[in-house]
């Protein structure tokens, strides 16, 4: 890389004198440690305005100071400061509106409206306490993100402890010397306190802010892509009544060419059916939140596989860890309890789907005209992988999908249709009255048609062991000796035969009488006579 043209970038990126200031401090750094640095391929390098971006998202998360980075790294596994800096970056990025508009805001608002009015008459959960909000993409994100924060926690956590380690067994025990802080100290050098000069305490810094980046990043993505607060299927924002985020539902409709009134209404209803759920079974989000943390805690770190991914790392500082540390590549596969805990999310998030699918078609059915393929273009994102299992499989490491969606929402139909709406929303009243999946069901049948396939594999080898000793007597039979016994034996029938007959020629017409013989001597016989 030309020495004159990293100038001008670190100019461009700091300006005049901190851009001064930083070619400075990367002259007097080590000569090894410049060298890789000079030769990084010159287009690799951000652009100035993100590095400013990320610098102001710095300043906004509490980052202006070591002694402030000391605080952080104490507070917790995610610097959430600098998460929601990030991702409140992205959701007011280009495109953005700042604001509701007044016409979409009306739209949105007598969407709400009628589809309270049509749930009243489709289920019988009452609404969810507040009013739903009218959300801009700021908004979802300041609603939302301690929740985020609070389920990846426990793996952050995991990350943090597993490369303080390996990254303490290479710097060794000793401190951080000066040449190396300035890898982490940035435009401006800045003396690291004492205390912050032992390895493992500034590599938690460096898990903490990695982290902090990723999941910033990540709800600053989603807050583009997500319509509602509760298009996770869980709850997730601050506001029970939940909300909807007009300016992408919009932008839906339009991808769609559907009448925004028509998609407002049919969101709408998902998302006041969600509201409705959760507020009045009282027991689903803890449920949820257990089975998500028995999941996160029992990830394992691989540390062979995160130490090969640092050494893949361009240098050691946040923002090439976060791009650098992945969960996916680095978690050991899971152990039965996490798949225990995945079977269980996996279904209960089903029977949440299904529920609000069936409900919304019967809620809707009659007001919205093409509710049919709205319906199925939801679907088919659920089963595809939508913006939440994105999100989950990135932080979390899990794949977390409603796939049986389908047959959830037709066994909710069915159950209905037999039993009344009253019948059917009261399963909800305990989760050992909710009604099993068909697959779930016919896991006994499964268990028991395996017992039965081991028990004919066993009569088979028997059978098999059978075949094998009746062959191995055939082998030793003397088949020679056996075909001339069996001539003699028929020549010797033979000769009786021919006696017989001649006996019968002389006894001339008593024929009558042999018959009658005969027949007596086919009846049964005493024991003496046998």
């Amino acid at each position: 890389m030309d020495e004159n043209a990293i100038r001008q970038w670190l100019i461009d990126c700091f300006g005049p004198i901190q851009g001064e200031t930083a070619w400075n401090q990367l002259s007097n750094m080590p000569e090894a440690v410049r060298d890789q640095l000079m030769s990084q391929d010159p287009s690799t390098l951000p652009k100035p305005e993100e590095v400013k971006s990320m610098m102001q998202a710095f300043t906004a998360g509490g980052l202006n100071t070591m002694g402030d980075i000391q605080h952080v790294a104490e507070q917790g596994p995610i610097n959430i400061k600098l998460a929601k800096s990030l991702a409140l970056q992205k959701a007011n990025g280009t495109g953005s509106d700042a604001n509701v508009s007044a016409e979409n805001g009306e739209i949105a608002r007598r969407a709400i409206s009628e589809a309270n009015l049509w749930l009243d008459t489709a289920c019988e959960f009452d609404p969810a306490q507040g009013e739903t909000q009218l959300l801009t993409r700021a908004g979802w994100v300041e609603s939302t993100l301690d929740s985020w924060a609070q389920f990846v926690s426990p793996v952050a956590e995991s990350m943090n402890d597993a490369l303080a380690s390996i990254l303490s067994q290479r710097f060794g025990d000793g401190e951080i010397q000066p040449e190396i802080s300035g890898i982490f100290a940035g435009p401006v050098e800045i003396p690291i306190p004492d205390d912050m000069k032992d390895p493992a305490k500034l590599m938690r810094f460096v898990g903490n802010t990695s982290f902090a980046m990723q999941l910033g990043r990540a709800a600053g993505d989603l807050s583009h892509e997500v319509r509602g607060s509760f298009d996770q299927g869980i709850a997730l924002s601050k506001n029970p009544a939940g909300g909807l985020i007009v300016q992408n539902v919009v932008e839906y409709a339009k991808s769609l060419d559907i009448d925004v009134s028509e998609v407002m209404g049919y969101l709408a209803l998902q998302e006041l059916a969600h509201a409705r759920l959760f507020a009045s079974v009282p027991w689903l989000m803890p449920r949820f939140e257990a089975l998500l943390g028995k999941y996160a805690r029992g990830i394992a770190i691989d540390m062979d596989a995160m130490e090969e991914q640092i050494r893949e790392a361009e240098s050691i500082d946040p923002d090439s860890m976060a791009s650098a540390v992945n969960i996916t590549k680095v978690a050991f596969p899971d152990t039965p309890e996490q798949k225990q805990a995945m079977a269980s999310l996996e279904n209960l998030l089903a029977l949440v789907e299904g529920w609000v699918d069936a409900v919304v078609w019967r809620a809707g059915m009659a007001h919205i005209p093409h509710i049919e393929q709205l319906r199925e273009m939801l679907r088919r994102e659920r089963a595809i992988g939508g913006p939440a299992e994105r999100t989950f499989e990135s932080l979390v490491g899990m794949q977390l999908r409603p796939k049986r969606m389908r047959e959830a929402a037709a066994l909710w139909e069915s159950i209905g249709a037999k039993e009344g709406s009253e019948a059917r929303d009261a399963k909800w009243s305990h989760p050992d009255l909710l009604p099993q999946l068909p697959d779930e069901q016919s896991q006994d049948n499964a268990d028991g048609a395996t017992e039965a396939a081991n028990a004919t594999d066993a009569a088979t080898d028997s059978n098999k062991q059978d075949a094998a000793a009746s062959q191995e007597v055939l082998d030793s039979i003397d088949w020679d000796a056996e075909l001339t016994k069996l001539l003699d034996e028929e020549e010797h029938k033979h000769d009786v035969s021919s006696d017989a007959d001649g006996s019968d020629e002389t006894d001339g017409e008593s024929g009558t009488d042999g018959d009658e013989t005969d027949s007596g001597s086919d009846g049964p016989q005493s024991p003496e006579e046998s």
